[in-house]
């Protein structure tokens, strides 16, 4: 199946999400091609951890999840997170349908260290069969990245794997990682086509800077197999094509990529 997109939301994003983005998400269905939204969740989680006194920690950048956490983090991200975005799609147009990566065994996934991150998963599979299903119905998915080890048990996924555990699964021409910022400036400008070899030397110079470091070496290091291009793009911005997309900055690996 061609022209899918993975998008990928922060958690830290998600409240701050502007009518523009939701419109254009709804637009690039419109123009034929097929996005699926995988989000975090990670500051209403906290709200919610905090709420009930339950104490989190953090290892090697990834949540500790006990049984406790694990059930609040999926009541946060697939209640009340999943349903703000697909309620938000609907009201843009889009015919939008919210999951977690339990349902229909989207996600399968088996603890990664269960004595060090507890219930934190690797992916082991996709049912990307059930999502071109979804795609092909004109439903444009919204995962949160809740996984099932296929015994019955849950285990919570880092949404940034399981947008790239999906992406690759599906062949996806795209992968979109939605930010505060509007992509890579330089000289105040924002760059629309950037090329890895571009990056290194931006950074070398000084033009990339800070927190958009770590962004462009990520998204660099997704670009195998069969993802083309990788976008960095707000969803605070107003910023558009004029087939109503998303603008902001895409990266290839090669200049010879169109």
């Amino acid at each position: 199946m061609k022209d899918i997109v993975v998008i990928k939301c922060g958690g830290s994003t998600v409240n701050a999400l502007t009518e523009a983005f939701f419109d254009s998400i709804a637009a690039m269905k419109a123009t034929g091609k097929h996005p699926i939204i995988v989000h975090g969740g990670g500051p209403a989680i906290n709200e919610m951890l905090e709420a009930q006194n339950i104490k989190c920690e953090f290892v090697d950048g990834l949540r500790k999840t006990t049984a406790e956490v694990l059930n609040t983090a999926e009541m946060v991200l697939a209640g009340k997170v999943n349903k703000q975005i697909v309620s938000s799609l609907e009201a843009s147009g889009g015919a939008a349908i919210g999951l977690s990566g339990v349902d229909a065994g989207i996600i399968q996934a088996e603890a990664i260290d269960f004595e060090k991150l507890g219930f934190v998963g690797a992916v082991d599979s996709v049912n990307e069969a059930f999502l071109e299903s979804l795609l092909l119905g004109g439903f444009i998915p919204v995962i949160a990245p809740i996984a099932t080890d296929g015994r019955g048990g849950r285990l919570n996924i880092n949404a940034d794997t399981a947008a790239s555990a999906i992406a690759r699964a599906l062949h996806a021409d795209e992968l979109l990682f939605v930010t505060d910022v509007e992509g890579v400036l330089i000289g105040g400008s924002l760059q629309e086509q950037v090329f890895v070899s571009d990056i290194d030397s931006w950074i070398s110079e000084g033009s990339i800077y800070g927190g958009m470091i770590p962004k462009v070496k990520a998204a660099a290091e997704c670009l195998d197999g069969n993802i083309e291009k990788i976008t960095i793009a707000s969803g605070y911005a107003t910023l558009r094509h004029k087939d109503g997309t998303l603008k902001g900055t895409t990266i290839t690996k090669e200049k010879t990529v169109k």
